[in-house]
This record gives structure tokens, C-alpha cells and sequence, in this order.
């Protein structure tokens, strides 16, 4: 059977007071809001990603003129990352003073953690009167929260928590207006000294608890937003062969299994990363063994498994193997060398992708996270310069390339991140990477074509978006054809041609009713 294996695309650019136990917030985000620009809730420019990575904002305006923005190139989705669970006190505490004591001064304390975040906390997070407090000092807020089996308990461990405004609330209430589904980050596990790609599992019984305890709040006061789509588990793994006991595994399965307690039915989001390089990587083979090591965890919870592309960060390359020979990208040379593709990878994105998505598990999802930026800057255009690494600006005819790897088997194709990579510019008159799909979103994207009879007669199935009208070109040999069937499904579009192959190397140029063109060679085999 025939069947696509790559597509490269070339596409024209176009373009300290202690408040009481039970009290609220001083301020809600709907007093504040009510002094920002109106919503205007219209797509204007429905691009194939549908979801980004984005910062919680203190201030609601800001807040939402972002989620309009994200909102009006399609996106239906926002993602963020959970705050750090830190044993030990940090200077980020000393303001933190109630009854004239450092807040972390709590007897029978056995452990002291902080959690800096951009969220703040209702009823469902303080429990214990005397121990549990929403602190104001200094002009700041804190929280203190107690964790044991009971408030009566002489020793517990102390959670102290800062936040700068309630920057969650303000995007779960955007996201509500936009009709957008909001996941936020998990409480993230404190990394192991020497070790930070691992979790310190040592905290993990007081991870365990201080997560039970932020889920309750965002139970409480999300658990009937339509905006509220799940949890985001922020703890990085690979999805490759593991050992038989791994340490991100078994915290997966233990905070997963709180998010399946706490939360019933809500989804579990989780971002794992690909690599390619020979020497540090792995093959393609091995991705579906970690994408079922992964869904183990799930404990009954409905999964996405948003598989990081590897483009951004130079781990995984996008060529077909007709390329396997030709020389690396130049944005990955800095990466893995002057080299051949064959010689730097062992595969291409779409040979992993391909890989997981034919063994997709049971209540998983398989979703693409497309890397909206370049392993390093060039210079004169604007990326991300902290934290490090260094990350460069890329275009949308390269995002276009990773829509195309992604293939059919993703169900949603979503991207890390929204600021700065997708909003920054070089200079004043310079469009932003969310300027230029907002100009040449209807351009039209393939993803897979193969061979296919309809109604008895042989011919060619494309897949992709923004097909609808006008033809297709095939070289060789050069024919034109104009499609003769046109569905829109779920995610994708197809059209269907009376046109067979002559060969494994065909190149397809789409041109649609807007008369926008996207040339894609092939290898079918």
C-alpha cells in the first residue's frame, strides 16, 4: 500500500495586615475588568495551531488583549506551566511577616516549602484556623498553608506561598468569555540536587498533599467553568524506552493519581520530548514504547499527550528520506554540525510522530506541539534571551513545515510558546510571527497525500488545510487536475484527484480558491 512518508513545503510569505481565615480577595477580576476594551470575539484568521503556552497576567487588561489575540488566529486552547514546589525558604520570603514573626516560624514545622505563583487562592486552600492564612505584608500577599493529616497534628510540613495578583483567575475568566478551555500547570516537583531532570521524590508525599489542596481550590472555584479544561503536568520526561523504576514515571503516577481523585473526569495534559541526534537521542521505534509508559499513569484520567515536534530546540529535524543525504538545516547547524541529516539524526519528526500515532493507547489523545521558535537567534531579530537558553524568532513557513510533519494521526496541534515567541518584533514596523499568520493563515497546508479509488476510478487523496477549491499540480510529469470530491472533517480537509503516480517522487503544488499556492514534494512508497 501507498502511502506518504514526508512533505517539505515552500510557501510564499504573505505577509503586615493578616486577613481572616474565610476572607476573599480585597479586588475580583470582574471589578478590574470592567475598565478594559470591550471583547471582540470574532476568528478572523483560523490557523491550524490551536493552542499556545502562555504567562498568567496580574493585570486583567492585558490579560485580555492577549487571549483575544490567541483567540482570533483560531486558538481555542491555553497552557500553563505550574510553579516550582521548592523545599527550603527563599529571600522571596522575607516581606513574608505575621505577628511581627517570619511566616515560616510555625511550631512543629518539619519541613518548610515555598511555591512562587501568579494565582490567588479561595477557601478551598486554607483549612487549618490558626496555621492556614491569606497574609498581606508589606504590600504583598502570601499565603501559608499547613500540611498534615488533621490541623491537630504537632508536626507538619509548612507550604509558604507569594503571588503577584491573581493572573490565573483573570485568564480562566478570559477564557470563559472566548469560549476557550484554560490547563493549568500542576504544582511541578522539586528537581533532584545534581539531578534537576529528575524529581526529588523524597517531597513527594508533601507534593502529593499540597497538590490535593490546590486542585480542591481550583475545584471550588473552576469546577463549573466550562473554561476549565484540566491540568497541565509541567515535569519534563522523554518519550522513549525507560527503566523499569523511573523516578518521573513514578511521580507522574502518584500526582496523576491525586488529578484523578481531585478532579474527576478533568483531562491530564502532558508535553514530552523527542531527540533525534544520534549519540544523545533515540529512534523512532522507541516512541511508542514511552507514549504507553506515559498513558500508565493516566489512573483512569482522561490523557493528551502533546508530543514536543523537536524542531525549536534543533533535537529533530523536518526533511523526508530523500534528504536523508543532504546537509542539515542551517538553523541546526549550531546544533549538531555541518553534517549530513543521515549522520546528525536518526529520523525526522514525522517518523515519530508516525511511529506513537500507530499505537495510540486507549483514553489517550495524541496531540503535536510544534516549537514556535529557533534553536539559536540570528542577528537582528528578536527571540527569548532569559532564561536561557538562547531561542530565536522562526517564520511561518516553517510552523506551515511542522503543521505538515504532524501528519493525520494529531488530534490537536498546539505550540510552546505564545510570549515572546509568537508577539516579539526586531523592530517597530517589523510584523510579529502572530503578524504573518494572521496575513497568510488561508494559505493552503498539505499534510499527507496517497494513493486512493473513488467510485471505482483511481486517483490521489490530499489531506490538509485550506484545500477547498481551485487544483492540483503533479510533477512529474507536469499535469494539472482540478479535484473532483472536497470534505471538510473535524480537523482536516481533503480533495481528491483522478491522478496516479508514475513513480516513489512526486511533487504536489495546491493552489485553492483564493488562488494561494503551497508546493510539497513527496516521497510515496
Amino acid at each position: 500500500m501507498h502511502r506518504i512518508l514526508w512533505l517539505v513545503v515552500a510557501v510564499a510569505f504573505v505577509v503586615s495586615l493578616v486577613v481572616p481565615d474565610d476572607s476573599e480577595p480585597s479586588s475580583t477580576p470582574s471589578e478590574a475588568v470592567g475598565e478594559c476594551q470591550s471583547r471582540d470575539t470574532r476568528v478572523t484568521a483560523p490557523y491550524a495551531v490551536t493552542g499556545y503556552w502562555v504567562i498568567p497576567r496580574a493585570d486583567p487588561c492585558v490579560t485580555r488583549r492577549m487571549v483575544e489575540a490567541i483567540h482570533s488566529i483560531g486558538g481555542d486552547t491555553l497552557i500553563t506551566f505550574g510553579p516550582r514546589f521548592s523545599a527550603g525558604v527563599t529571600t522571596e520570603f522575607d516581606d513574608c511577616v505575621v505577628d511581627g514573626r517570619p511566616c515560616a516560624d510555625v511550631p512543629g514545622a518539619r519541613h518548610v516549602y515555598t511555591y512562587v505563583t501568579s494565582e490567588e487562592f479561595g477557601k478551598g486552600l486554607l483549612r487549618c484556623p490558626g496555621v492556614d492564612r491569606r497574609i498581606e505584608s508589606r504590600g504583598r500577599i502570601f499565603y501559608r498553608v499547613a500540611l498534615s493529616g488533621s490541623c491537630q497534628d504537632p508536626v507538619r510540613d509548612v507550604v509558604l506561598i507569594a503571588t503577584d495578583g491573581d493572573g490565573l483567575g483573570n485568564l480562566m475568566a478570559e477564557a470563559a468569555a472566548y469560549g476557550m478551555r484554560v490547563f493549568p500547570g500542576l504544582p511541578a516537583a522539586p528537581q533532584l540536587e545534581g539531578k534537576p531532570w529528575e524529581p526529588d521524590t523524597a517531597h513527594l508525599p508533601a507534593l502529593n498533599a499540597f497538590t490535593t489542596r490546590v486542585l480542591a481550590d481550583y475545584r471550588e472555584r473552576f469546577g463549573a467553568s466550562a473554561a476549565f479544561g484540566g491540568v497541565y503536568q509541567s515535569f519534563e520526561l522523554a518519550m522513549r524506552s525507560r527503566v523499569a523504576k523511573d523516578p518521573i514515571i513514578d511521580l507522574y503516577a502518584a500526582q496523576h493519581e491525586v488529578v484523578a481523585a481531585t478532579l474527576p473526569g478533568r483531562k491530564i495534559l502532558v508535553s514530552p520530548y523527542i531527540d533525534a541526534r544520534r549519540g544523545r537521542g533515540f529512534p523512532p521505534a522507541q516512541a511508542a514504547e514511552g507514549l504507553a509508559d506515559i498513558a500508565a499513569t493516566r489512573a483512569g484520567a482522561p490523557m493528551a499527550v502533546a508530543v514536543q515536534d523537536g524542531r525549536g530546540t534543533g533535537k529533530v529535524p523536518l526533511y523526508g528520506p530523500h534528504q536523508e543525504q543532504a546537509t542539515v538545516a542551517p538553523r541546526l547547524v549550531p546544533v549538531v554540525g555541518a553534517v549530513s541529516n543521515a549522520q546528525a539524526y536518526y529520523g525526522a519528526t514525522r517518523d515519530y510522530i508516525e511511529a506513537a500515532g500507530r499505537r495510540v493507547p486507549s483514553g489517550v489523545e495524541l496531540w503535536v506541539n510544534v516549537e514556535g521558535f529557533e534553536p539559536t537567534p540570528a542577528p537582528g531579530e528578536c527571540g527569548r534571551v532569559d532564561p536561557l537558553p538562547l531561542r530565536g524568532r522562526t517564520s511561518k513557513s516553517r510552523i506551515d513545515q511542522q503543521v505538515m510533519a504532524a501528519g493525520t494521526h494529531a488530534a490537536k496541534i498546539i505550540s510552546y510558546g505564545w510570549d515572546p515567541f509568537f508577539t516579539c518584533r526586531a523592530g517597530y514596523d517589523t510584523p510579529s510571527l502572530a503578524d504573518d499568520i494572521a496575513n497568510g493563515w488561508s494559505e493552503p497546508i498539505i499534510v499527507a497525500a496517497a494513493p486512493k479509488e473513488r467510485d471505482g476510478r483511481p486517483g490521489l487523496l490530499v489531506e490538509g488545510y485550506n484545500l477547498r477549491g481551485g487544483t492540483l499540480r503533479f510533477d512529474p510529469p507536469g499535469a494539472t487536475a482540478t479535484p473532483t470530491w472536497y470534505e471538510k472533517g473535524a480537523r482536516l480537509e481533503s480533495v481528491w484527484a483522478p491522478y496516479v503516480p508514475s513513480g516513489p517522487w512526486i511533487s504536489v503544488t495546491a493552489t485553492n480558491e483564493a488562488g494561494q499556492s503551497s508546493t510539497t514534494p513527496y516521497v510515496i512508497r
